[in-house]
C-alpha cells in the first residue's frame, strides 16, 4: 500500500525539537512588539445599553477587531475574559483587567448568570466558569486585600450556587451524582454545548444536555478549593473543612462516573446512557490544572499526552473523525483534531508544571508558541486557532471564519514566552 506523502518541510519539523526548529529573536520581538500595539486597537468602552449590546461599566477587550470580518465583535465574553488577562498581568494592564473582572461580576448581578457574552441574546446560557481563578489571579498579581477578596469571591459563591448546582430549569446544571452538565434556557443541545465554549465538538455527540463534561466539572472542583482557600486567608477555618469536603464528594463522583482506569484518561460521562464517552480530548487535562487527579491518574494522564502532541502543539481531540458532518450532524466542530486552541494549551502546560512535569511543559509551550510565530512571519496575523497537525494549514473553521486577532491567542503566547523564557 502506497504510503501518503508527506512535504519535507513538514517531516523535518517533526523530526526535532522546538528548540532546534529556531525562530530567531527578531520573529519574536517583532511579535511582541504587535501584541503590545494591538491590544488598542481590541479595547472597547460601551457604558450605556445599545440594541442587543449590554452596556458594562469599565473598558475590556473584545477578542477581534478586523474590518474586513463578516462580523465584528463588541461584547465581552465570559472565559476569553480570563485568559486574555493572563497576557496582560502588568502594572500598566492593571486597570483593564481588574475592571474586565468587575465587569462580569456586574453581569451576574445584573442577570443572574455571567452569560456567554454581554449581549442581551447571550443572557441564556454561561461559559466555561473561572471566575474563582480571576479572582484570585487578580489578587495574587496586584496584591489585593481581604476585603477586596471577600466581597468577590461572596458573588462567585452566588453565580456557583444559583447558576452551577442549580437542579431546576431555567438554569438546571446539577442533574445526576451531585455533578453538572452545561445548560441553555431554550433547552438545546446546540445551545448547551455553546456554553462549553467548545461550539461544536464531537464530544457530546450532539447531545450535550445528556453528558457530564469532565471540564465543566474540574472547573467546579476548582471552584471549591478556591473557596476552601478564600475561607483560610478569611480566617474561617469551619468554612474551609465544608469547602474540602465539598470538592472531595466531587471527586469521588468524577472518578466512578468519568476515570476510565484500563484506558487511564477520563472521559465526558453519558448519564442518559450510563456510559462513559469514548472522545479522547484535552478536557481531560483540566483534572491536572484543578489539582484534582491524584500522582497517579496525572502519571497515566501525561502517558496518553502523546495522543495529542504533534509538531505544531496539541490537538483538541486525538484523532481526526470520518465524515464528521453524517456523525454528528450538519455543524463542523472547530473544536477537535486537527485544530489546536490557546486556552487548551494553557490549561494543559499549567496541569503539567503543577504535578512536577516541567520537561512536558515547557517543551508542549514551546511547539506552540513555534507554531504562532511561524504563521505571524509568514501571514502577519495570529489566529483564534491553528493547525497543529500541519501548521503551514489553515485550521478547520467551524460554525464561522477563523478570526484573525487575537486576544487569547496572544495573551498565552505572551505567557509562554514569559514563563518558559523562550
Amino acid at each position: 500500500m502506497a504510503l501518503p506523502k508527506i512535504p519535507l518541510a513538514q517531516t523535518l519539523i517533526d523530526k526535532f525539537t522546538p528548540n532546534q526548529v529556531h525562530i530567531g529573536h527578531g520573529v519574536r520581538d517583532r511579535a511582541l512588539k504587535y501584541i503590545d500595539a494591538y491590544w488598542d486597537q481590541l479595547g472597547r468602552q460601551h457604558a450605556e445599553d445599545h440594541g442587543t449590546l449590554v452596556g458594562l461599566p469599565y473598558p475590556y477587550i473584545v477578542p477581534s477587531s478586523n474590518p474586513d470580518a463578516r462580523f465584528h465583535f463588541e461584547e465581552q465574553y465570559y472565559w476569553d475574559s480570563y485568559f486574555t488577562a493572563l497576557g496582560l498581568n502588568d502594572i500598566k494592564h492593571q486597570s483593564l483587567v481588574e475592571g474586565m473582572l468587575e465587569n462580569l461580576l456586574y453581569l451576574f448581578k445584573r442577570f443572574g448568570v455571567v452569560p456567554n457574552a454581554s449581549r442581551m441574546y447571550f443572557t441564556g446560557r454561561s461559559q466555561p466558569p473561572l471566575l474563582t481563578s480571576f479572582i484570585f489571579h487578580v489578587f495574587d498579581t496586584y496584591g489585593k486585600d481581604k476585603p477586596w477578596l471577600e466581597e468577590r469571591m461572596t458573588v462567585a459563591m452566588r453565580e456557583y450556587e444559583e447558576v452551577w448546582m442549580s437542579d431546576a430549569h431555567p438554569k438546571w446544571h446539577k442533574v445526576y451524582s451531585g455533578l453538572s452538565r452545561y445548560y441553555d434556557v431554550n433547552v438545546l443541545h446546540d445551545l448547551a454545548e455553546a456554553e462549553s465554549g467548545w461550539d461544536m465538538t464531537p464530544r457530546f455527540e450532539r447531545k450535550c444536555l445528556d453528558f457530564l463534561p469532565v471540564d465543566l466539572n474540574a472547573l467546579l472542583y476548582k471552584y471549591e478549593t478556591d473557596f476552601a482557600r478564600a475561607a483560610a486567608i478569611l480566617g474561617r477555618e469551619n468554612e474551609v473543612k465544608l469547602w474540602e469536603k465539598q470538592a472531595a464528594h466531587r471527586k469521588t463522583a468524577m472518578d466512578k462516573l468519568m476515570w476510565a482506569k484500563i484506558r487511564g484518561f477520563y472521559f465526558d460521562y453519558n448519564f442518559e446512557r450510563k456510559v462513559l464517552g469514548d472522545i479522547w480530548s484535552l478536557a481531560g487535562f483540566y483534572t491536572m490544572w484543578a489539582g484534582m487527579a491524584s500522582e497517579e491518574q496525572a502519571r497515566r494522564l501525561v502517558d496518553n499526552l502523546a495522543r495529542f502532541e504533534k509538531s505544531g502543539g496539541l490537538t483538541t481531540t486525538s484523532r481526526p473523525f470520518i465524515d464528521t458532518n453524517a456523525l454528528f450532524g450538519s455543524l463542523k466542530a472547530q473544536w477537535a483534531y486537527p485544530n489546536g486552541w490557546a486556552p487548551l494549551h494553557y490549561i494543559v502546560v499549567e496541569g503539567l508544571r503543577r504535578y512536577g512535569y516541567h520537561d512536558e511543559a515547557k517543551r508542549i509551550a514551546a511547539k506552540w508558541v513555534k507554531n504562532n510565530l511561524m504563521w505571524f512571519d509568514s501571514h502577519g496575523v495570529f489566529l483564534e486557532k491553528y493547525n497543529v497537525v500541519n501548521t503551514r494549514k489553515k485550521p478547520v473553521e467551524g460554525l464561522y471564519p477563523s478570526q484573525t486577532g487575537f486576544g487569547w491567542t496572544n495573551a498565552v503566547l505572551v505567557r509562554f514566552i514569559t514563563d518558559f523564557n523562550l
